[in-house]
């Protein structure tokens, strides 16, 4: 076992309690980061808290933030708790996310979007002073490959009940959504100190999938990474140095990338940025 040298920075990664942000959440920890693993399962991210611990001799820092995106009350609960430790926070890592679900968030969005893009959202707002007070800073957005897969963005649609059968299509537009987020967060931040990118981690093997019905979900994680793999990248643009200077771009296998045309849509972030901004206004709770 090996005793952890606390580095003094502070991070938040949601979703930290399986799949790459469980990985990403325990190589953050045993690099000497403190970091809050944000999620709805108390029980499965005590499981994580527990390896972190015997992985590191129990020196590493890591503790339970509780975080349900889909309720923006418990975003919103969320952030102040934090908030109220006082603490600088120098990374949010916007990792919680699910695939091929059906149905409507507690706070009345489309599922996929609704956990991947609007309690992002609100998260990332409420904690912004916090990441400008810590600059330099890092917010990195995990997005997916899947976003090629959407034209565009329909608004309306956004606040209804997934349409599609296996619901692969919002996924994909809520995936467009977290790439059109991350560059208009560089943008709203220039000169901020705060930088943000957005990351394809590879198509792992991971219980974002777990609504995937059998057969289908133990054919297509025959072709998928693991959760080792799948986080190298997020680890890459929330740690490396040479990456300090940029922002807004999106990385795939540890290397910038060219998203797709529509996700370079600059007016579209815009819009995207301004009716999230309406929404969490007026959703009780938010």
């Amino acid at each position: 076992m090996n005793t952890i040298t606390p580095n003094g920075k502070v991070a938040i990664v949601t979703g930290a309690n399986s799949g790459i942000g469980k990985v990403t959440a325990r190589e953050l920890a045993l690099q000497g980061w403190h970091v809050f693993l944000a999620c709805r399962n108390e029980a499965s991210t005590q499981a994580v808290l527990d390896d972190i611990a015997q992985r590191s001799g129990g020196s590493a820092r890591a503790e339970f933030l509780p975080l349900d995106l889909g309720d923006l009350a418990s975003v919103r609960t969320c952030a102040e708790r934090f908030l109220a430790r006082g603490l600088p926070l120098h990374l949010l890592i916007a990792n919680a996310g699910l695939a091929g679900q059906r149905g409507m968030s507690a706070s009345g969005f489309e599922l996929s979007f609704g956990v991947c893009h609007i309690g992002h959202f609100l998260l990332t707002q409420r904690l912004m002073d916090a990441l400008k007070a810590a600059a330099p800073s890092r917010i990195v957005v995990v997005a997916s490959k899947a976003h090629r897969h959407a034209k565009g963005i329909d608004f309306e649609a956004l606040r209804r009940p997934t349409q599609s059968a296996g619901g692969l299509k919002e996924y994909a537009v809520a995936k467009l959504a977290n790439i059109l987020f991350a560059a208009e967060l560089a943008r709203r931040l220039k000169g901020s100190g705060v930088t943000s990118y957005a990351v394809h981690p590879g198509v792992v093997a991971t219980n974002v999938w777990r609504a995937v019905p059998w057969p289908l979900d133990g054919l297509i994680k025959r072709f998928m990474i693991s959760e080792d793999e799948g986080a190298a990248t997020t680890l890459h643009c929330a740690t490396d140095p040479v990456l300090a200077g940029d922002s807004g771009l999106y990385y795939d296998n540890c290397r910038s990338s060219q998203p797709s045309e529509i996700a370079s849509d600059a007016n579209l972030a815009r819009t995207l940025w301004s009716k999230s901004e309406e929404w969490v206004a007026v959703v009780p709770g938010a």
